[in-house]
């Protein structure tokens, strides 16, 4: 698949906002302790990876009912869905300066994850966390994701690569009272 910038502006990939604060302190103490223990950009961008993949569990996995959306809240308690925990992951990546897109699969909602831009491409990444069944790895030769996409069913990948999370995916998380009310308001669609 063909993935599409969203904006041709590189530089749309590393900027901070209100989502995405990798100025925050929170998200700048993790990058700092991640970078300290890698020797290069992606050996980095594999650390940061496996962090938010495997310390931040996945909220409907753990039980946990809080909602989380700002990538500093997700690593400040821990936890969330896959959109926030792509949004920690791409603020952790964008902290040392690796461009980092925001995308989307549909199953039977919209699934959110990264794509990492290496070597003058793009790579999708899966941060949602493995459990029985789910094996997302890091890699940019070949995608590991959590889900493929089985067309026959009416699943999609969606190409275009964003710099800021979409307005449904973003409203769904911020419209939330807690997480039961989020399952009832993801989007189906983009």
């Amino acid at each position: 698949m063909a993935l599409i910038q969203e904006t041709p502006d590189l530089s749309a990939y590393l900027a901070a906002d209100e989502v995405i604060d990798h100025d925050h302190p929170v998200v700048r103490r993790t990058a700092a302790h991640l970078a300290g223990r890698a020797e290069d950009s992606y050996a980095y961008a594999r650390l940061a990876f496996e962090f938010v993949r495997d310390t931040i569990p996945h909220s409907q996995d753990s039980g946990d009912l809080r909602v989380t959306w700002r990538a500093s809240d997700v690593l400040e308690q821990g936890t969330g869905i896959c959109y926030a925990k792509a949004h920690a992951l791409a603020a952790l990546l964008r902290a040392e300066d690796i461009p980092t897109a925001l995308c989307y699969q549909k199953f039977d909602v919209v699934h959110g994850l990264v794509a990492v831009r290496f070597n003058g491409a793009w790579h999708r990444q899966d941060p949602r966390g493995n459990k029985p069944g789910v094996d997302a790895q890091f890699s940019l030769n070949g995608e590991r994701l959590a889900f493929p996409v089985d067309p026959k069913s009416n699943e999609l990948d969606y190409p275009v690569l964003y710099a800021k999370p979409h307005p449904a995916v973003l409203g769904a998380l911020q419209g939330a009272t807690d997480r039961p009310h989020l399952w009832q308001t993801l989007p189906t669609a983009l």
